[in-house]
């Protein structure tokens, strides 16, 4: 039986962290050791069950407004707040934001994976010359308070917010529903919302990737975001009269391919850009349930992969093709083992990873680096309680620089529920 996203949600925050011989390891020293990377493949799939998603985003784009990111930013409908100081604990603090008061306190919607225009194009900016942006991912929990009654019966799936960070002192932003392009009742267009945790997220040139925990990576095409109609919060898709909603957002995205697993079992858990790598490529981190063994539970069914295991988290590594903006190759090109118990989020610099560790809701998250192959890490920063994905952002990004480089992060509880860059370097 295919364990429920609350499902996992539960198993993470119920299991106990600890080493082989019972030590809490939240906190602990990281070793990473290079294993082999042919193991980890992945198949590109360019349709679903119901045919090409290219044939859906082309019969949808004759039916709804096509809009561009700069357009969904031009009616951003929310304002955010500038953090004139650090969050409670976190160290090496650059610069951030906090949502809304709705968003902020929403208990039903959890924000996850961070990603921004400077991972997007190496200037900093989207479009070229336009603005500075950042990247939210949210999941729906229709079970916030885990009593196993579902206190939001309609699971709304996942959603993204663009923020329009270009004046730091007053971001504004939308929210957009990510959607899978289907074909309904009759061949007719239409989309579904798509229910799965979005723990991490990535934007390179026109494509945003989103890890599924399962499965492998699903990607979403930016230039093809549309318009539909508002005023149905418990709609989405194309309704009896014709007319096409999304749970009252005004933007839907929709999935354009994915890449399934077919190797080795591994939990897509968070996704990172590395830009210093040649060719740029990107590494998936897993988040572990225990480091006893299994480190990852694989159980049920609903897995992508060939039913191996590797006992420790893993850090795995493809290269990228920035023509194309897809996979220059379906096999790894890296992979380590890292022990370290509550992976959040990792982007990478070459052999170079970053990690973001959490440790609860009642202590500081912590970001730490392990080189591949080399047993010596180093926490690098405290983050903030509930920290998740990370995003890094390059001081060499001209047309959004900072003084020096910066690594994005973000925290998830209800009520602290921070957006904020704290430097690469810890200082």
């Amino acid at each position: 039986m295919t364990m429920s996203r609350r499902t996992i949600i539960r198993a993470l925050a119920a299991s106990p962290f600890v080493a082989a011989a019972g030590a809490a390891l939240a906190p602990a020293t990281a070793e990473a050791a290079t294993i082999s990377p042919g193991q980890f493949t992945l198949a590109e799939r360019t349709s679903n069950s119901s045919g090409p998603f290219a044939e859906h985003i082309a019969g949808l784009a004759r039916i709804l407004p096509r809009a561009q990111i700069g357009d969904v930013l031009a009616v951003a409908n929310r304002e955010a707040t500038r953090l004139s100081s650090a969050p409670a604990g976190v160290g090496g603090f650059s610069h951030g934001f906090t949502w809304n008061q709705g968003d902020q306190d929403a208990v039903e919607w959890i924000p996850q994976g961070i990603t921004t225009s400077a991972d997007a194009l190496g200037a900093g900016v989207w479009p070229a010359g336009g603005k500075r942006v950042v990247m939210v991912s949210w999941y729906f929990e229709t079970d916030p308070d885990d009593n196993k009654v579902d206190d939001f019966p309609l699971d709304k799936g996942i959603r993204v917010s663009f923020v329009d960070h270009t004046s730091a002192a007053a971001p504004v932003y939308r929210h957009v529903l990510l959607v899978e392009p289907v074909r309904g009742a009759g061949g007719t267009f239409t989309y579904e919302p798509i229910r799965k945790h979005a723990g991490g997220i990535m934007w390179y040139g026109n494509r945003l990737y989103v890890v599924d925990t399962y499965k492998g990576l699903r990607v979403f095409d930016l230039d093809s975001i549309f318009e539909v109609g508002t005023g149905r919060p418990d709609a989405c898709g194309r309704q009896s009269d014709g007319t096409y909603h999304a749970y009252d957002y005004r933007f839907v995205l929709p999935q354009c391919a994915a890449y399934d697993n077919t190797g080795t079992l591994l939990r897509f858990s968070a996704i990172g850009l590395d830009r210093a790598s040649s060719p740029d490529s990107l590494t998936v981190s897993e988040y572990a349930t225990s480091l006893t063994s299994p480190v990852v539970d694989y159980s049920g069914s609903g897995w992508n992969g060939n039913g191996q295991t590797v006992k420790l988290p893993k850090v795995v590594r493809w290269p990228l093709d920035y023509t194309t903006r897809g996979l220059a190759s379906t096999t790894a090109t890296e992979a380590i083992t890292v022990t370290q118990g509550k992976i959040q989020g990792v982007v990478s610099r070459k052999t170079k990873h970053y990690l973001s560790a959490s440790d609860g809701p009642s202590s500081n998250g912590s970001l730490r680096t392990v080189t591949s192959g080399i047993d010596v890490p180093s926490t690098v920063v405290r983050l903030g309680k509930g920290c998740e994905d990370l995003s890094f952002h390059s001081a060499d990004a001209a047309d959004w620089a900072y003084r020096e480089s910066v690594v994005w992060n973000l925290s998830e509880y209800a009520g602290r529920r921070d957006v904020y860059a704290v430097f690469a370097d810890g200082s």
